[in-house]
C-alpha cells in the first residue's frame, strides 16, 4: 500500500520546489536529502531527535516496499539519512516537473511516507505549519481537507 495520492503529490511538489530553489542541476538524491533534512530540522525542533528518527525509520521501512533503490539507505541514530545516493537514479527534478522524465521514485516514496506519518500523528494543521516553517515561500494547503477525508 502506498501513501495516498494527495500526499505523494505533496511530496513531489516539495521535491520540485526544493530543486527550483537552487537551479544547479542537482541529482534527485541530493534534492531528496535536502527535503529530508528540512523535515528533520523542523520536526526535530518541535518533537526532538528521537521522535523524528522513529518516524523516519518507519517511513523508510514502508517506502522500501515501493522503491527497491532505498534498500541501501538507513536512518542513523541522529535521524540523518545515509546511503540514499548509492542506487538513486540521476535526474533533474525541474525537468521532471515539465514531464521530460520521471524523478527518482525512491525519493518521492520516502518523502511521501514521512509526510503521511506526520499527517497521521500530528494532524494536517500542525504538519502544514511545520512545512511552512521549513519552506516559508511555498504553499502547501491548496488541497481541500474535505476531499482528503473522503478518500
Amino acid at each position: 500500500m502506498t501513501a495516498p495520492p494527495e500526499i505523494r503529490d505533496l511530496a513531489r511538489r516539495l521535491l520540485v520546489y526544493e530543486a527550483a530553489v537552487d537551479k544547479t542541476s542537482e541529482t534527485v538524491e541530493s534534492v531528496t536529502l535536502r527535503v529530508y533534512e528540512k523535515l528533520r530540522q523542523s520536526l526535530g525542533v518541535f518533537a526532538g531527535v528521537a521522535c523524528f528518527q522513529s518516524l523516519a525509520f518507519r517511513a523508510l521501512t514502508q517506502a522500501k516496499s515501493e522503491a527497491p533503490d532505498l534498500w541501501a539507505a538507513r536512518v542513523a541514530e541522529d535521524g540523518s539519512l545515509q546511503g540514499l545516493g548509492e542506487f538513486e537514479p540521476q535526474a533533474d527534478m525541474v525537468k521532471d516537473n515539465a514531464g521530460e522524465y520521471p524523478a527518482g521514485e525512491g525519493g518521492i516514496a520516502l518523502i511521501a511516507r514521512l509526510l503521511n506519518l506526520l499527517f497521521v500523528f500530528l494532524g494536517e494543521a500542525l504538519t502544514l505549519s511545520l512545512l511552512r516553517n521549513a519552506w516559508p515561500g511555498a504553499t502547501f494547503d491548496d488541497r481541500s481537507s474535505e476531499n482528503r477525508r473522503k478518500s
